[in-house]
């Protein structure tokens, strides 16, 4: 008998009494005000993720006690939006750090696998029109499928002889591609990338790249800084406006891009696990990948549930390596002229 006695009082030898095991904690026994205080998201959030993950969190296990769905929910989320270490969170909700991480691991590999399910392009006629309506109705720049920009995010170093992690300010850090709609929904998220790849390097071999070279989104285009170079499908801003025109277009295209940095900035404060303010990702580049990528998929599942993006209070964060715009001549010369007839039409 002495092992089962073992197991059953295992939680009074790490935690001591008084402290919440995994069984105790329910969420119907806190307020909404500690659920957000603490986790970043109300009640019924958290019961839809509960809903929505709970299969692949409730898989066979050799645990005499496992965890719940709900605290496996409640441990993740504590972690991405507080950015703190695993064993301080595993502590406010009665698990060890082995099991905060294995929490933190499953909730994420649950999220990812439904990265397409809610981070994607409209598909419909319909849906595609009135994303161009929405963009058109911030500063009247017409034919905008999506904003898409690059945000680093600070990682622990791979190993010693691995430099391509380092970015320009000479930090470890993934450099992640998005695009987003005029709501800050994200519409693509490619957060593998290495730190040390430029903007423009890292949109030349990406998927996204790819689905518009193959034309899967027609009639229209992305707006991008000018750390991207112009094409058909991208519309980045004139080096050296000189007409009334130029002027136009150029104010249009940056106030209408300014979106996904804020978009980037909300995202940081609340998932502070991405903003370096409480140390970088310790985790390989695979897995850190994933937690951001986890973190986009909240983001656009917060937004379906009216969870406004622009709520969040702005944070100290992870200083973002500016690149090198060197202004060079367009090669594509479709791309100019698509580009030209923009402005005659729109904007002189």
């Amino acid at each position: 008998m002495a092992v089962p006695i073992a197991v059953l009082d295992c939680d009074l030898l790490l935690y001591g009494r008084g402290h919440r095991t995994p069984d105790r904690f329910k969420l119907e026994d806190v307020t909404d005000e500690y659920l957000v205080s603490m986790y970043g998201f109300p009640r019924q959030f958290i019961y839809y993720l509960v809903d929505l993950l709970g299969a692949n969190l409730s898989r066979p296990t050799q645990r005499s006690r496992p965890i719940s769905p709900e605290t496996q929910i409640l441990a993740a989320l504590g972690f991405y939006t507080s950015g703190c270490f695993q064993a301080r969170m595993g502590d406010a909700i009665g698990i060890s750090q082995a099991s905060m991480s294995r929490c933190v691991a499953n909730v994420t590999e649950a999220l990812v696998e439904r990265a397409s399910q809610f981070i994607h392009f409209p598909e419909d006629e319909a849906s595609v029109q009135n994303l161009k309506d929405d963009f058109y109705g911030l500063a009247g720049m017409p034919g905008v499928l999506g904003l898409v920009d690059c945000i680093h995010v600070a990682i622990k170093a791979p190993n010693a002889e691995d430099l391509s992690y380092v970015n320009r300010k000479g930090l470890h850090s993934l450099n992640c591609l998005m695009t987003c709609d005029a709501r800050g929904m994200l519409l693509s998220a490619e957060t593998h990338w290495p730190g040390s790849l430029q903007d423009c390097t890292v949109l030349q071999q990406s998927a996204l790249r790819s689905q518009f070279e193959a034309r899967l989104h027609k009639d229209g285009w992305l707006l991008g800084d000018s750390s991207f170079f112009l094409r058909t499908w991208l519309m980045t801003p004139l080096h050296i406006p000189e007409t009334p025109a130029e002027y136009r277009y150029n104010m249009a295209h940056s106030a209408t891009h300014n979106v996904i940095e804020r978009t980037f900035r909300t995202m940081r404060s609340r998932f502070r696990c991405l903003d370096g303010s409480k140390g970088t990702l310790q985790y390989s580049p695979e897995k850190a990948s994933h937690i951001i990528l986890a973190c986009c998929v909240l983001h656009n599942i917060s937004l379906e549930h009216g969870l406004d993006v622009w709520s969040s209070p702005t944070v100290g964060q992870m200083e973002q390596p500016e690149e090198e715009y060197e202004h060079m001549e367009s090669l594509d010369s479709e791309a100019d002229r698509v580009h030209q007839e923009l402005l005659l039409t729109h904007f002189s």
